[in-house]
């Protein structure tokens, strides 16, 4: 993120609330999000994870790099790295992810994973660096838990291991973020379970505060989201993309038989992920830093939203003066 774009979002954050429609010309015209992107081109999965602690680590983060123990029947056991930061303070985290690694390709050769999914890496950290810049004029109740999660593409074996030690007591709700590298229509699932109703109320009311183009998806494809959703979290998983690709995924997942779409039909989205058209070319980084201020956006609302929620604390009963107890205890007391 360039010195003049962190003033804008420091500008921005003393005003009040986080306003990613009123965002200033400065955090809109973003080609450090594309040269930034353009670093996680690489050989292996371990150079994305050096890229990404780096990135973090000159935001002013200390990253927390969790290995674990991963892999699937395909590729025998291989360790993978979860990174982690955390913003603010509080006794319950509000989790927010993206996965970091890319998938090979048939020739063996490593897909550059911008559609999926650096894109979303740089709008987390996007999110990240807006929330823990704004935080000190604006008291939130609970921390921003930042995991971008290593081998999502094997099976969301990042995510089962961030939570196996994480675990869920503390998390009060999760954002996940998969497939969000150019487009300004956010795409939402519907699909995690009664528990997300909460979730997605919060995000609905953003949508119309705030003026986005969103989209839910009563069937959305899975992501990490379901490792959480399957514990009975509460999560919802967002995407970015243009409104024409977004009503064509949607009538693919949502459309049934008679959907309209030309037999054979494949939105141009999975036409280019987890193929050689993944490209740097496919990122545009307004878009992308649009969508990292909507997702602080909806950390603090969630934030807010849990707050209304949860119970009043527990009052002590005021004494009764008629209480015989009460009034023996009185009389003995020395006058």
């Amino acid at each position: 993120m360039s010195f003049r774009s962190l003033v804008a979002v420091a500008a921005l954050m003393t005003a009040g609330p986080v306003l990613a429609q009123e965002a200033p010309p400065e955090l809109r015209e973003r080609p450090d999000i594309a040269a930034g992107a353009a670093q996680f081109v690489k050989p292996t999965n371990a150079e994305r994870t050096e890229v990404l602690v780096g990135f973090l680590t000159r935001l002013g983060f200390t990253p927390d790099v969790q290995t674990f123990e991963g892999g699937n029947d395909r590729t025998g056991p291989m360790e993978g790295a979860n990174v982690v930061v955390t913003v603010g303070e509080g006794q319950r985290d509000i989790v927010l992810t993206a996965h970091y690694d890319a998938v090979k390709l048939r020739d063996g050769s490593m897909s550059q994973g911008i559609v999926d999914n650096v894109g979303s890496v740089m709008a987390m950290m996007e999110a990240a660096k807006i929330l823990e810049m704004g935080l000190e004029g604006q008291p939130v109740r609970h921390r921003f838990v930042f995991v971008f999660t290593d081998q999502e593409e094997l099976g969301l074996v990042g995510a089962k291991a961030f939570l196996e030690s994480h675990g869920k007591d503390r998390i009060a709700a999760v954002v996940n973020a998969d497939v969000a590298a150019y487009g300004r229509t956010v795409m939402y699932g519907e699909n995690n379970g009664d528990q997300s109703d909460f979730v997605l109320a919060t995000l609905r009311a953003l949508c119309a505060e705030r003026g986005f183009d969103c989209m839910g998806y009563p069937i959305y494809p899975p992501s990490d989201d379901r490792v959480f959703s399957a514990a009975g979290v509460p999560v919802v998983s967002l995407g970015t993309q243009d409104a024409i690709g977004a009503h064509q995924m949607w009538l693919a997942f949502n459309g049934g038989e008679d959907n309209g779409l030309r037999e054979g039909f494949v939105p141009p989205v999975f036409q280019r992920i987890h193929s050689a058209e993944d490209k740097i070319e496919r990122l545009n980084g307004q878009d992308v830093a649009r969508f990292g201020l909507f997702v602080a956006d909806l950390a603090l609302k969630l934030d807010a939203r849990l707050a209304e929620m949860a119970p009043p604390p527990e009052t002590e009963p005021a004494a009764d003066a008629d209480d015989p107890a009460e009034v023996e205890d009185e009389a003995a007391q020395p006058q």
